[in-house]
């Protein structure tokens, strides 16, 4: 949770694209951000993987009117809908994105090739049937947020006690990068989502950040075997909680159009 999910790009300014907010070139090119290139291949009527632009362009003509993130993980099937064959490609990419409008879902898969230091990355959504039901467990932008502040002072609380900031050198740079691309002004949501949306999001963000550099970087103060028990046990629903913000952020302009 470092960084954006590729879902989160791709519903968020393809959303905007729907709406009539941005260009179609302004899309893509947000959506595709670092990568090489992006393809959907399975798309209805389409023989062959083809391009973003066709391929939201597309989707609209289908009937979809926006389109809604899902980040699974095991036991948490976060704004999935079925059926179980979508569910599974998902959960495999720990991420995937639902059509509203069009019982269609899209899931990426991540290609890499070269060297250290020249990757190229080719991303192809592969679209894939969907059960048009409500999604499982997403949160109000208004709940996400309350959730948030209290998973954060309680996990500060623990992770402070258990000393995450003595994880060394790799989480301190970990941390040092996520400051430099947050002061950089990056644009965490595409034109049209509320400023409750944005605010909740980057919450969320920080908060997996933090989860993500306690996993990863060693055991930090914490080096008795209840003691790093106890820091699992109070990341998991933090990490949940982060999770459920982001989609509930990312989701929060189609939820509004429905309930209008």
């Amino acid at each position: 949770m470092l960084s954006e999910p590729r879902s989160g790009r791709l519903a968020a300014w393809g959303n905007a694209l729907f709406a009539g907010l941005v260009s179609p070139d302004d899309a893509v090119l947000a959506i595709v951000g670092e990568d090489a290139v992006h393809r959907v291949e399975g798309l209805p009527g389409e023989s062959a993987p083809v391009g973003l632009t066709l391929a939201l362009g597309r989707l609209r003509a289908l009937g979809v009117t926006g389109l809604r993130v899902a980040l699974p993980a095991p036991g948490h099937p976060l704004g999935l809908s079925g059926p179980p064959e979508f569910n599974a490609r998902a959960l495999e990419a720990e991420e995937a994105v639902v059509c509203h409008g069009g019982a269609l879902g899209l899931v990426p898969e991540v290609r890499e090739a070269g060297p250290a230091g020249d990757v190229h990355v080719e991303v192809v959504w592969h679209c894939l049937p969907v059960r048009e039901a409500p999604p499982a467990d997403v949160p109000s932008l208004g709940e996400a947020e309350r959730e948030l502040a209290e998973a954060l002072r309680e996990a500060t609380e623990v992770l402070t006690r258990l000393d995450v900031a003595a994880s060394g050198p790799v989480a301190e740079a970990a941390i040092d990068a996520y400051r430099a691309r947050s002061e950089r002004g990056r644009e965490v949501l595409a034109p049209g989502y509320p400023g409750r949306a944005v605010r909740v999001l980057e919450l969320a963000q920080r908060i997996g950040m933090l989860v993500s550099v306690a996993y990863e970087n060693g055991h930090g103060g914490a080096v008795s075997a209840s003691e790093m028990a106890t820091r699992a046990e109070v990341l998991r629903p933090v990490e949940r909680t982060a999770r459920r913000a982001q989609v509930a952020a990312y989701n929060s302009v189609v939820e509004e159009r429905e309930r209008r």
